[in-house]
């Protein structure tokens, strides 16, 4: 199963603004699968969304998941 993670701010600066994930069946395996494939992201901070919604904890993956990385940010 692959799963579609959108990146953003300096996360896409490191591994691109969209790349897929093979074999990640939640997101503590997606993380591993990205830190492995971009060391980079290991040293960053974000917060992980599924389908919208800024999760806290290991979520369960499905083939029609969308993950996004979302560095801090402020507003003003």
């Amino acid at each position: 199963m692959s799963v579609k993670v959108i990146l953003f701010g300096k996360l896409a600066e490191i591994a691109g603004s969209s790349v897929s994930v093979a074999k990640a069946a939640d997101t503590d395996g997606l993380i591993q699968a990205l830190h492995k494939d971009y060391p980079a992201l290991t040293s960053a901070k974000y917060v992980i969304a599924v389908d919208k919604q800024i999760i806290n904890g290991n979520t369960e993956l499905n083939k029609n998941s969308t993950v996004a990385l979302l560095p801090p940010f402020s507003g003003g």
